[in-house]
């Protein structure tokens, strides 16, 4: 099998398939470890959690005496450097050759049916050749809009937004979903003033609205200058070394130091040799629920991860590279495969149990379906809401006037849980007990003998539970 990209997707995907007895070749043009591991998941949580750490001691009397100062920048860029291990990938590199890949860096691109060519940076082309399957894991980049001034602009993207060491005076955000939430709140607590321009009319519009609207109004709390409905249409930048004009829709211009653009993501597929096997390069992948790459004869090409564009997550990228490498094995062994509705091939979660986590200040952390979600699907639903802060005694020690708020979706007919969703803080770790029973299906009566430990914050769980109850008993 070969692998092209070694991110988090790809090195699962061939750790999977070398327990399976497949020999691996694995591609990799930038960093072994890919955008999660250098520009994304780790290090942009490695620079939020001493900004919510510090919001939470503030949070408790006590506690809040001993804070006695701002986050030190310079602290958490060290922390940060930690994590990226200062981005040098050769531990990573060694872990790929540790599991019995063969590692090949260079620009990798497919030449034919179960063929790919990579090209090195000694100028060298080598053809590499699969028995069984070629997999892609490239990934994605940031979008950037096609509007003017944005090239003069040099505008952070991500990567820039996860690899700088110096604090703007004024940073613009734009983008209202994850990432530009996420890293308005770390760079307002490392000391910028931040605006965050969204052109939706809430934050985080993928989510229960309730969600985006705690998040919006602890960031304008913490003192971001929140604005909804501001599309940016042109940026002015006249000096490299001067500020930056937004120019917005309504007319209005907002100038700052720096802009990070957050507006969506790209597949890496322009120049991997997607038209030797009749693709359009430069495309999402289409595929079925194994992950294998319709319209391709011979069923040999897979695509994994963010390229084929049904969950843009690390950790589900990884749940499709176990899925692959075992739908790969299988084949390879002449078994048949199990593509049923949570089947062992078949990467159903990515539809029905997709869990998500928001690193703000409230978090925001949901699984399944929205109810908007469920109803669009037909779901005749029961939904219920809970107030967590008024109900749950664990949430009130964890934080002096504790925010909170759970969303509980049932479907009436199978009395299963199609979705939940929880804002507010310390309610990332809860989000596994949910998504064990949305992907397992659990019936609600079952749910009852689940008994939540006091005093936790997952004591929520009987709160849902009793409304559910009080709902549909009345």
């Amino acid at each position: 099998m070969i692998v092209i990209g070694a991110g988090p997707v790809g090195q699962s995907v061939a750790a999977r398939a070398r327990a399976g007895g497949l020999s691996v070749a694995v591609v990799e043009k930038e960093l072994v470890g890919g955008e999660c591991s250098y520009w994304a998941c780790i290090p942009s949580k490695a620079m939020l959690r001493p900004v919510v750490a510090v919001g939470e001691a503030r949070r408790l009397d006590g506690a809040r005496q001993a804070v006695t100062g701002p986050v030190d920048a310079s602290g958490v860029f060290r922390r940060r450097d930690r994590f990226v291990t200062d981005w040098d990938d050769s531990g990573q590199a060694q872990w790929v050759k540790n599991i019995g890949a063969d590692l090949f860096r260079g620009h990798g691109r497919i030449d034919g049916a179960r063929r790919v060519a990579v090209d090195t940076a000694q100028d060298q082309i080598i053809v590499l050749s699969a028995r069984h399957a070629v997999v892609v894991c490239t990934g994605s980049r940031a979008a950037l809009p096609d509007m003017p001034g944005i090239a003069e602009a040099r505008v952070w993207t991500n990567r820039t937004a996860t690899d700088t060491s110096t604090v703007p005076a004024r940073l613009a955000v734009v983008g209202g979903g994850a990432v530009g939430v996420e890293m308005a709140t770390a760079w307002q607590g490392l000391g910028a003033a931040v605006t965050l321009l969204s052109r939706e009319s809430r934050l985080l519009p993928q989510f229960e609205p309730f969600a985006g609207d705690m998040v919006g109004a602890a960031l304008e709390e913490a003192g971001i200058d929140v604005r909804h409905n501001a599309a940016v249409t042109a940026m002015r930048r006249p000096s490299p070394s001067g500020p930056v004009t937004l120019v917005i829709e309504d007319g209005s211009d907002l100038e700052a130091d720096e802009v990070l653009v957050a507006v969506g993501r790209v597949p890496l597929t322009g120049d991997i040799g997607l038209e030797t096997v009749g693709l359009t390069p430069g495309s999402w992948f289409d595929v079925d629920d194994t992950c294998r790459v319709r319209g391709v004869d011979g069923n040999w090409l897979y695509a994994i991860g963010d390229v084929n564009h049904r969950a843009l997550l690390t950790h589900q990228g990884k749940y499709q590279a176990r899925i692959v490498g075992a739908a790969i094995t299988a084949l390879a062994g002449g078994q048949t495969l199990d593509t049923s509705h949570y089947g062992q091939h078949a990467a159903t979660a990515d539809v029905d149990a997709l869990p998500q986590v928001i690193f703000t200040d409230p978090e925001v952390a949901a699984v399944g379906l929205s109810a908007d979600q469920a109803r669009r699907r037909g779901h005749d639903v029961e939904v219920v809401d809970v107030d967590i802060a008024a109900t749950v005694a664990g949430a009130q020690l964890f934080a002096d006037d504790y925010q909170g708020r759970a969303r509980m979706v049932v479907d009436n007919g199978t009395q299963t849980v199609l979705g939940v969703t929880f804002a507010g803080y310390g309610v990332t770790e809860l989000l596994h007990s949910a998504t064990v029973a949305v992907a397992g299906q659990v019936p609600v009566n079952r749910l009852w003998h689940a008994v939540p430990s006091f005093p936790t914050i997952s004591e929520v769980w009987l709160r849902l539970l009793e409304a559910y109850q009080s709902r549909t008993q009345g």
